[in-house]
């Protein structure tokens, strides 16, 4: 089958997210044809370039969610500039017809988007389906719906939308919804200056509602879209749905919804401009998980996100994230449990490991066990901010043992070093894993811990803090305290400091259950099945398909189900894209059970 992979900010580009997960996909399920439609995020990301794609890849289309001129639209927005600077320079600019029917989808989008915080009673937590707003909130998605799929016709048939989002018309529309009665005090205290800002993230985040890629050539040529985040990267899943009836199936290892919470707290935009903003992103997150036919959360802590945001039970399928183990094989299978007076800790060193934490643990491990020592082995820091950090932890390292002048690389009697993987005493990432007989985690923040993964591929025992999925991953194996608690974290690692046995037996389990559900072969085994299922409950919508070159019927061309009365047959609505034509896997299913008991005369 020919799958339309959605990826945004991620593959194929080099420094895309989830970019080796979703290769490793594609090289896995050599049997399929994959089609990339890829949202870049910047020119940076643009600039370096793809990886090296497989043979499976047959069409790569990008699009970029960001244009060269967005810094200097918002420092001048403020003054009145944003209409003239948008609609100039050969944008394309509506017709009366054109801005009547923008101006209907577009005030139906942002009457949903400035209800969803009074529907829940807070600003900015949009369908996540508080009791107590249920009618409100249905109206709200009615014309969340109406309104984004009235604004995707409308671009798809005349374009400009991108001018008409940033327009004076725009800001107007905004602005009368956020005074109308029943929205949230929040958002009544919006500004010009905040909707301003509000329509420029708009229009960022909708961007691909003007791409060229739904046509006959594009996603409406695919069997099933395969989008790898929520947001905007599954919105071309949705209009490839709407248009087409493609199937779609939603992969999400972090919740975009949850991200962009975070994400939203050190933006610099005003109350409103966020309030709107959570609303709005709420409002889609709903959408996606409404019409995608299958969901698959990477571990449990984003499927309890997701099934707040209205995702429904049936549709989720946990799908853990596929590591590779090859490269840990030797350091697991030695039975070397390490040196029994070394704590590690492995990742990257930013304020979310909070490695303030760990150090005060291990000044009151290094009381109770004076041998101890504490290796600190991350990766080179790429930012400022996470140099400042690591600079700070030195300090505070220096601070707690002075008599022992810990030093920031060597290793020698400090009790504590700080280290690069690829140095002189770490050369690679399962050195690392081997330089301490315990794995310490202690983030504050936490998605899916790799690291955690990588150390029960080496057969570590770990101890780690009770953070994002840690519990989930960790299964019994591993010792697991409260986060910011360094008199636990301390007591959990002198426990198995002081007992190699316990050691020994939880490092053998750790690595029994990562090789049974972490690795790559499950994951790939587990979308090889995914697949399956939905292309088996979608018939084949182009008739040429249900025929080979012989002019025989196709085997499984007309899945089971279309012989068979219930939900498969209840109803096949025609996509808007095929307005003037019936499509054969439209028409399929009734015409099989036109004689049926209920369908409209004639006896079974």
């Amino acid at each position: 089958m020919r799958i339309g992979l959605l990826t945004d900010g991620g593959y194929p580009y080099a420094t895309g997210e989830s970019g080796l997960w979703c290769d490793r996909l594609v090289r896995g399920l050599a049997q399929h044809e994959f089609d990339l439609f890829a949202l870049s995020r910047s020119a940076e990301q643009e600039a370096q370039g793809w990886v090296q794609l497989p043979t499976q890849v047959g069409r790569v289309r990008t699009a970029p969610l960001w244009t060269a001129d967005e810094h200097t639209l918002g420092a001048r927005a403020s003054k009145g500039l944003l209409t003239r600077m948008v609609t100039g320079g050969g944008a394309r600019s509506y017709g009366r017809r054109e801005r009547r029917c923008f101006e209907a989808h577009f005030a139906a989008l942002a009457a949903s988007v400035c209800a969803a915080g009074a529907g829940s009673g807070e600003d900015g937590a949009a369908g996540t389906g508080e009791p107590g707003g249920e009618g409100r909130t249905s109206v709200a998605d009615a014309q969340f719906t109406d309104g984004l799929y009235g604004l995707a016709e409308l671009a798809r048939e005349h374009g400009g939308l991108t001018a008409a989002l940033r327009s004076e018309t725009a800001v107007r529309l905004l602005e009368a919804a956020c005074r109308a009665p029943g929205t949230g005090r929040t958002v009544q205290t919006a500004t010009v200056p905040d909707l301003l800002a509000f329509a420029r993230e708009l229009d960022r985040v909708l961007r691909p509602l003007s791409l060229d890629w739904y046509d006959e050539e594009g996603l409406g040529a695919v069997d099933l879209c395969h989008a790898t985040s929520g947001g905007a990267g599954a919105l071309p899943g949705l209009l490839a749905k709407r248009f087409f009836g493609v199937p779609l199936l939603v992969t999400e290892h972090g919740v975009r919804l949850r991200a962009h919470y975070l994400a939203a707290t050190g933006a610099p935009l005003n109350a409103p401009v966020r309030a709107l903003l959570a609303c709005f992103h709420g409002r889609l997150a709903t959408e996606v998980y409404r019409q995608a036919a299958i969901v698959t959360p990477g571990n449990t802590h984003a499927r309890r996100w997701q099934e707040r945001c209205g995702a429904e039970r049936g549709k989720l399928r946990t799908v853990y994230p596929g590591m590779a183990s090859d490269r840990f094989t030797a350091l697991g299978e030695s039975g070397d449990s390490g040196p029994g007076d070394t704590l590690v800790w492995v990742g990257r060193i930013e304020p979310a490991k909070d490695l303030i934490a760990l150090l005060h643990a291990f000044a009151e491990v290094r009381k109770a066990e004076p041998g101890a020592r504490l290796r600190i082995i991350g990766a080179p820091a790429p930012g400022p901010e996470d140099a400042t950090y690591l600079a700070h932890c030195q300090a505070l390292a220096a601070q707690l043992f002075p008599d022992e002048a810990p030093d920031a690389h060597a290793v020698g009697d400090n009790p504590v070093s700080f280290e690069e993987i690829g140095g002189a005493e770490v050369a690679d990432l399962p050195d690392a894993y081997a330089a301490g007989g315990v794995v310490v985690l202690s983030s504050v923040v936490e998605g899916f811990p790799v690291g955690l993964v990588e150390a029960m591929f080496c057969g570590r025992a770990t101890v780690s803090t009770d953070v994002g999925a840690v519990v989930e991953v960790i299964g019994g194996t591993g010792l697991v305290v409260p986060p910011r608690n360094p008199r636990a974290l301390a007591d959990a690692c002198l426990a198995l400091l002081r007992d190699p046995e316990r050691r020994a037996r939880l490092g053998a389990a750790a690595r029994a259950r990562a090789l049974e559900l972490f690795t790559v072969e499950q994951n790939i085994a587990a979308f090889r099945g995914i697949y399956l299922e939905l292309i088996s409950r979608a018939p084949v919508r182009r008739e040429a398909e249900a025929v080979d070159a012989d002019g025989e019927p196709r085997p499984f061309a007309m899945p089971p189900e279309a012989h068979v009365l219930g939900p498969w047959t209840a109803s096949v609505p025609a996509p808007a894209a095929t307005a003037g034509r019936k499509p054969s896997w439209a028409a399929g299913p009734r015409a099989v059970c036109a004689g049926a008991p209920g369908a409209g005369g004639g006896d079974a």
